[in-house]
């Protein structure tokens, strides 16, 4: 493996898959500082998820839209603990499924399934747009969704399509994650310690916004991310950076929004002259 990030310092924030993207990063040469946030943990309340589980199961939706492997991963976990697994993915192997991107893909991939229709970008817009070439007439339509998220215009689209919506939150983010490993992070971005930051999901952006605005770091935060190199892996993220007056410098090329096309991007992006 080539050493074009020798040095760099990237700072990557807590994520699901973050042992992995730290590995491709070290492969490059780069010096990964990676950065707590908070906890993804089961729904607050796992009646309703309980509930949506039974109906789908006796009567499964029409249609099925995954927004987050993670959503999709949860809800299988749920149907396990009550040993309604196989029947879940027997139920959910019968229906219409739309995914929102490639970490839905490798989700439905894990339990032997395979999506039914990709939205053409991994965004809710996307998934709007998919669907509006799509029958919904009729259907009842299962909505898969994340925390923090604003379904509206999403529900909206369903409706005007003609499809009943039943939604499901399976999951939620718990806040009690230490705000000093943020704090420690803007300030080190704002005295020039890190070169570049690797936002994999928009939650994180959210959460570098909310402590800073939290502790009265907004300056600092904004001088951090003009030192520092911004890379986003998606849309989505790009969405959220520019929502707080950001912009993401270092995207993956190709409309391939995974970690792996993001490391390249970074490589070619700081190819190394140290």
């Amino acid at each position: 493996m080539t050493q074009e990030l020798l040095g760099r310092r990237v700072l990557v924030p807590e994520s699901r898959e973050q042992a992995v993207f730290v590995r491709m990063l070290e492969e490059r040469g780069a010096i990964a500082v990676t950065c707590p946030m908070f906890a993804i943990r089961d729904a607050l309340d796992p009646a309703p998820v309980a509930d949506w589980l039974n109906r789908f199961i006796v009567a499964p939706c029409d249609d099925l839209v995954i927004l987050t492997g993670e959503g999709l991963r949860r809800l299988v976990s749920a149907a396990d603990r009550t040993g309604a697994k196989d029947a879940f993915i027997a139920a959910l192997g019968r229906v219409r499924t739309f995914v929102r991107g490639p970490k839905p893909v490798r989700a439905l991939r894990e339990i032997g399934l395979e999506a039914g229709a990709i939205a053409p970008t991994p965004t809710t817009a996307g998934v709007i747009e998919l669907l509006a070439g799509v029958v919904l007439k009729g259907r009842r339509v299962g909505v898969q969704l994340y925390p923090e998220q604003d379904p509206g215009a999403l529900f909206a689209a369903i409706s005007a399509g003609g499809g009943a919506v039943d939604p499901v939150l399976p999951y939620s983010y718990d806040r009690e994650a230490s705000d000093g490993s943020i704090l420690e992070a803007i300030a080190g971005m704002a005295q020039g310690r890190i070169d570049a930051v690797a936002f994999t999901n928009a939650g994180q952006v959210r959460r570098f916004v909310e402590v800073a605005r939290a502790h009265l770091k907004e300056t600092e935060l904004r001088e951090g991310l003009t030192r520092a190199a911004i890379a986003a892996v998606g849309p989505l993220v790009e969405e959220e950076l520019a929502k707080a007056g950001f912009h993401a410098a270092i995207v993956p090329a190709g409309g391939l929004f995974f970690m792996k096309p993001l490391v390249k991007a970074l490589a070619d992006a700081m190819g190394n002259s140290v």
